[in-house]
C-alpha cells in the first residue's frame, strides 16, 4: 500500500506526472465489457477498500445489465448480443476478494464469464471466460481467455484458493468474441 500511497503524492505534487495516470486500488471504479469495436458496456462498479497488506474489493453488479435465463437447469444472468450471449459464472468456492499491486487473480475469478450462441438451448461450460487483467494507461483492461468451466465442477482441496492454473487457459482470439475484453477504471 505505501508504493500507491507515494504514487499519489508525487502525482498530486506534479513531480511526478506519468504517475498521476495510474491505476489506483482506491475507491470506486466502473466494469465494462467492451467489444471488437471498442464500445462498451457497463455491468457492475468495484470498490477497493484498504486492508492492510492488501487491498479487500466487493462488487455490486448492475442487474439491470443482464437478462435472467434458465440454462441447462440453471439460473444464469446474461448480456444478450445479436449472436451471442455472455452470462456470469459466480467463483462457487471460497475467495479472499483481495487483491495487491502484484496480485489481482481474485478479482479475476470474479469476473468468470460463459458465452452461448443466442439461439443455443443449454450452456455449454467449455466454453468459458477468464479475463487476465493487467494495467494499462490508468486502467486495468483483461484480455479474454478461453477456458474448460468444467474444471470446477470439482472442489478444490481445502485452503486451494487459486485451482485455476495457466495451464488451464487459453489465450482467445478477439475477432471470435462478442465481448473480447474487460476495462476496469
Amino acid at each position: 500500500m505505501r508504493t500507491v500511497a507515494v504514487s499519489c503524492m508525487l502525482a498530486a505534487s506534479g513531480l511526478c506526472p506519468e504517475v498521476a495516470s495510474a491505476f489506483t486500488l482506491t475507491g470506486e471504479k466502473t466494469i465494462r465489457l467492451v467489444d471488437a469495436n471498442g464500445e462498451g458496456q457497463p455491468v457492475a462498479k468495484v470498490v477497493f477498500e484498504d486492508a492492510g497488506d492488501s487491498v479487500a474489493y466487493r462488487i455490486v453488479w448492475e442487474d439491470s445489465a443482464f437478462a435472467d435465463h434458465f440454462l441447462s437447469m440453471r439460473p444464469f444472468k446474461c448480456l444478450e448480443g445479436p449472436e451471442k450471449y455472455w452470462c456470469r459464472v459466480p467463483y462457487p468456492y471460497e475467495i479472499g476478494r483481495s487483491v495487491s499491486e502484484e496480485d489481482l487473480t481474485d478479482l479475476e475469478y470474479d469476473l468468470l464469464f460463459v458465452w452461448k450462441g443466442s439461439t443455443d438451448y443449454g450452456i455449454n461450460l467449455w466454453n468459458g471466460v477468464y479475463y487476465k487483467l493487467e494495467r494499462q494507461e490508468g486502467r486495468l483492461v483483461g484480455k479474454l481467455h478461453e477456458m474448460d468451466m468444467d474444471k470446477l465442477g470439482v472442489p478444490p482441496a481445502d485452503g486451494e484458493l487459486r485451482p485455476i492454473r495457466d495451464v488451464d487457459l487459453e489465450e482467445g482470439d478477439p475477432d471470435s468474441h462478442w465481448l473480447p475484453t474487460v476495462v476496469i477504471e
